[in-house]
Parts: structure tokens; sequence; C-alpha cells
């Protein structure tokens, strides 16, 4: 397990939130991580391995003429996916990955092309702009370090909304709860 991992849990556990995961080049290695993590059950509801293009649309409710035009590796299905697995799973936030582990390009988009997305509640009165937040990379390596990067810079970019709304407030309660770390 990460220390991000451990974070996610940790954030999400404090604010009483819950987390689904869709996934298609990582085939499961997200819900995986997370679940790994002592508690999860807390704040993981679930996930949806979306490997097959049609299953997206199906399943995660990723427009069908998107997919059409651009393919499965694209931000605004990574964006759709996250989103679509938030209302499907009933959950507070929904992260999603899709793009070419390798060996071959896929979609007209050459190995190590990934996106990575956040879905999470607006927060009124954080000022907050959560919503939905991608982020594009582009990974080198062989099939497993893309696969194991795109688990960790998904996971980061949630830490990294997750903290951007964390209040005061929730702050102290997650040092007395733990501790005083």
């Amino acid at each position: 397990m990460s220390s991000t991992a451990t974070d996610v849990v940790r954030l999400l556990t404090v604010r009483g939130e819950t987390l689904a995961v869709a996934e298609s080049l990582t085939g499961g290695l997200v819900a995986a991580e997370i679940t790994s993590v002592p508690g999860a059950s807390k704040v993981f509801q679930g996930s949806v391995t979306a490997y097959a293009t049609s299953l997206k649309h199906d399943l995660l409710a990723v427009d069908a003429t998107l997919l059409a035009d651009r393919g499965a590796v694209d931000a605004q299905v990574a964006a759709q996916m996250a989103a679509g697995v938030r209302k499907a799973l009933g959950t507070d936030w929904g992260i999603a990955t899709t793009g070419v582990a390798g060996p071959e390009p896929q979609d007209g988009q050459p190995v190590g092309t990934v996106f990575v997305a956040v879905d999470g509640p607006v927060g009124a009165d954080s000022g907050s702009a959560a919503g939905g937040k991608v982020e594009a990379l582009r990974l080198n390596g062989d099939r497993a370090e893309i696969r194991m990067e795109s688990v960790r810079s998904v996971l980061a970019l949630l830490l990294t909304e997750l903290v951007s709304e964390h209040t005061g407030n929730e702050r102290a309660q997650d040092t007395e709860r733990n501790g005083g770390f």
C-alpha cells in the first residue's frame, strides 16, 4: 500500500465521504491499492473496470458520440468516467483512468498517453472548484510501469483535491483522532 492511498482513505474517513473508481488501462489496480489500506471499507464503495470501450458507455454513461469521435483515450472520456462511476455507485468522489499502456498505440494515441480524472462535490462553502478535474500524462516505461504510474497519478490527483478542500476544522478533528499527528 502507498502512503498516498493511506492519506486518501484517512482524509475521506475524517470527512465522512465515499469513493468509487472507474478503470480502463489499470484494470483494477487502483481499487486494489485503495483496498490494501486498513479501514478502506469505511470509504470505498466499489469500482468498475470498463476495459472495453462499449462498457464505458453502457456502465459509466460516457457519451457514445464522444467515444466514436475521439476514442476511449481522451480527457473528456476520463472526466465522464469519473462522473459516471460517482453517479452509478452513489459516492461523493469518483476517480478514473484511461490510456495506452502498450505494447501498441490505441485510438491514434501513442503508448504512454494517459488521462486521470477526479469528480467530486462542488464545495459552495469552501470556495472549491471541485466538480471535475483531468490530468493528461505522457508516461515512459514498459506496460507495468505505465500502469503503476497511472495508479500513483490518479491517487495523487485525488489527494490534491481532498487537501485543497480540507478546512481548518477538519484538520483539527483529524489531528485529534490521530494522536496529534
